[in-house]
């Protein structure tokens, strides 16, 4: 069963794309894969990057650091914490936030649940990053957009955040209601690079 039927498309605005009805079943001549990551957990996290007090907390609550170097990516068991502005991260994955407010308590700080508000396009392939930069002004070769690094920009008119992954490839995060135009924009942009489809991941 498809990721997207089991999660439930309240949480997937592909869905209705039937991805894995139109996947490719080899994908491996191909230029470029488009997948679909199934819904994960996101939070925006506004505090002071400034305040030593919050960053220890985050980090003894956590066990990991928040990056304080724009456009950089922490990770640990399975969490990202993502640099969007000076006071601004975006945390996504399966990591436990749950105790996170209380811990910073005493700090200025907001969290605030995305809910099913995002879809993660992954972007893969040797000519992934020549897809993107055929819809977005970012440089995909120089070495700034490496691993480790995200990205604000505009793709095809739509905002997004660009997160380079170990493997070459590319999590482009769109707002719900541009998934589908982002997901069509892609894959008509990746049909010279023989860009196939890929069932939706399910991590």
């Amino acid at each position: 069963m498809s990721q997207l039927s089991r999660h439930g498309s309240r949480h997937h605005p592909l869905a209705h794309l039937a991805l894995s009805a139109e996947r490719d079943a080899d994908t491996t001549d191909a230029g470029a894969v488009l997948q679909a990551l199934v819904y994960r957990p996101s939070t925006i996290l506004r505090g002071e990057s400034d305040d030593a007090g919050f960053l220890e907390a985050f980090h003894a609550e956590l066990g990991f650091d928040l990056p304080i170097k724009p456009n950089h990516v922490t990770r640990w068991n399975g969490l990202a914490a993502m640099w969007l502005g000076p006071n601004e991260w975006l945390l996504s994955g399966e990591g436990e936030l749950t105790n996170l407010s209380a811990a910073l308590s005493g700090h200025r700080h907001a969290l605030i649940p995305n809910g099913d508000g995002q879809q993660i396009i992954v972007l893969s392939g040797p000519r992934a990053g020549d897809i993107l930069a055929k819809l977005c002004p970012l440089d995909f070769a120089g070495a700034d957009l490496v691993p480790g690094r995200c990205a604000r920009s505009i793709l095809a008119g739509i905002g997004m955040l660009v997160v380079p992954q170990q493997d070459g490839g590319y999590h482009v995060h769109v707002a719900r209601s541009f998934a589908d135009y982002a997901w069509r924009i892609l894959l008509d942009a990746g049909q010279e690079f023989g860009a196939a489809i890929a069932d939706d991941l399910g991590q």
